[in-house]
């Protein structure tokens, strides 16, 4: 029996089979289930920073000045139960519960803000609920125009900087790619202290319908093509950073599991997968990597994790190019019409 046995943000988990924050990880049920499942690690739903801006405003008594705000956004989030005191406090109580049901499977509490503020402040409520890390997830489109790249790189930074400076329990950033030079920002995010970096966040891509002439919001579950983008930065960065590398997006498989942990990820997260075949799914694609392991004769996770990474003396440029037209060439073979 293969050991797959791994370790993230300094977390000892069972497996590199992480449940990511979803619809899932709403309720002690699911946290017990997930955990039943196999995962190694969960983490939560995500609270957002408006909920916590907008709570924090009514407890100071400036609803009136401050509401309006919010008031779209916050039309959009579950409403929290009529005996709950609060937001805050019924995402706390729930990942006490969640610790409880998954036991002992690691819980990892989820923020998502896009600005430096007090809320970051809420991150220590977490640690000293039990969280054993932190996921800090920023989901930052700049609309306004005129902001530089290096000002929402800045923005990522001191977000970050902030919720290190309020916990002392792990944190991971979850961010997206769309960065100049993504590697240099991998760099300074681990450079203010990120204890890992889950690659990627996907922004909303809002559909146009073009009968009702309306631009209709909504989320998709994530296809196996899509987990390409984070294996080719995990790749590069493998070796490169001291920080955890974890995949999100584009796991439907155990060969996506596998493809990603020879790409380097310590962990691989997946959602959509078990939204579509339920939390047992897990077991499955728990059961395809050991199978995988036994059959290619690794002894371990760590025995093949990294494997395909980016080779840590190549020439990051030179090694990249010549893949560039390595698929050209392919692409010519494949698709040019017969001469």
């Amino acid at each position: 029996m293969a050991d797959l046995s791994t370790t993230y943000l300094g977390l000892p988990l069972r497996n590199p089979l992480v449940a990511s924050a979803g619809p899932l990880t709403q309720s002690a049920e699911g946290f017990a289930a997930l955990a039943n499942a196999g995962v190694g690690a969960i983490v939560m739903f995500s609270l957002f920073e408006e909920q916590l801006r907008h709570e924090a405003a009514h407890d100071m008594m400036l609803e009136d000045e401050y509401a309006e705000s919010f008031a779209e956004s916050l039309s959009y989030f579950p409403t929290v139960p009529a005996n709950d005191v609060g937001l805050s406090a019924h995402y706390v109580e729930t990942l006490r519960r969640g610790i409880a049901a998954a036991e002992g499977v690691p819980v990892i509490a989820s923020l998502n803000g896009s600005t430096l503020g007090s809320w970051v402040e809420f991150a220590q409520q977490l640690a000293d609920a039990g969280a054993s890390a932190l996921e800090l997830n920023i989901y930052l489109i700049p609309g306004d125009m005129g902001i530089t790249g290096r000002e929402v790189e800045d923005r990522h930074v001191e977000i970050l900087s902030g919720v290190k400076n309020a916990v002392d329990i792990p944190v991971s950033v979850k961010l997206s790619p769309y960065f100049s030079s993504f590697g240099e920002m991998a760099h300074r995010l681990v450079d203010a202290g990120a204890d890992g970096l889950v690659l990627f966040n996907r922004f909303l891509q809002p559909e146009i319908d073009i009968e009702t002439l309306q631009v209709e919001a909504g989320v998709t579950l994530s296809r196996s093509v899509e987990g390409r983008l984070p294996r080719t930065w995990i790749a590069a960065l493998r070796g490169r950073i001291k920080a955890s590398l974890a995949l999100t997006s584009g796991v439907e498989s155990g060969e996506d599991v596998i493809r990603s942990l020879l790409a380097g990820a310590d962990v691989v997260m997946t959602t959509s997968a078990m939204l579509r075949s339920g939390p047992d799914y897990a077991r499955d694609l728990l059961e395809q990597l050991t199978d995988w392991l036994v059959r290619r004769e690794f002894a371990s996770v760590d025995a093949m994790r990294g494997l395909l990474a980016v080779p840590a003396d190549a020439d990051h440029a030179v090694y990249e190019r010549a893949g560039y037209l390595a698929a050209l060439e392919k692409a010519k073979e494949t698709y040019a019409p017969m001469a």
